[in-house]
């Protein structure tokens, strides 16, 4: 059962991811990876708020271990992050990967605060 929660929920994480991902692109035309930062940035957000809202274990994995997990990005932003340096963007790239990192602490940590309102 956890399976089919973690694969069901991973499918419509990576859905969502791409659709977002493509959203964001054509409306932001930036050499700056707004829409993965985005995606990860509010993936922590939304993790925060159910680590802390007291889900059943059975929606906790489904949505965070599924849906969550395939909606955040790591190896994009990795990749991303490693084109702007080769890309000679170095500021950009020392920009995008601090703020992605301090600004995912701090949206998981007040998405945390929230779920605890709930």
């Amino acid at each position: 059962m956890e399976f089919l929660l973690v694969g069901t929920g991973g499918i419509l994480g990576s859905i969502t991811r791409y659709s977002l991902g493509k959203f964001v692109a054509a409306h932001c035309k930036r050499q700056f990876p707004v829409g993965t930062a985005f995606i990860n940035i509010s993936g922590a957000l939304l993790l925060g708020i159910l680590s802390s809202a007291g889900t059943s274990k059975n929606m906790y994995i489904f949505l965070g271990d599924g849906f969550l997990g395939a909606y955040t990005t790591f190896s994009t932003f990795m990749y991303e992050g490693f084109n702007l340096f080769e890309s000679n963007k170095k500021l950009n790239a020392f920009i995008y990967i601090l703020m992605s990192v301090l600004l995912g602490v701090i949206g998981y940590k007040i998405g945390f605060k929230l779920g605890l309102l709930f």
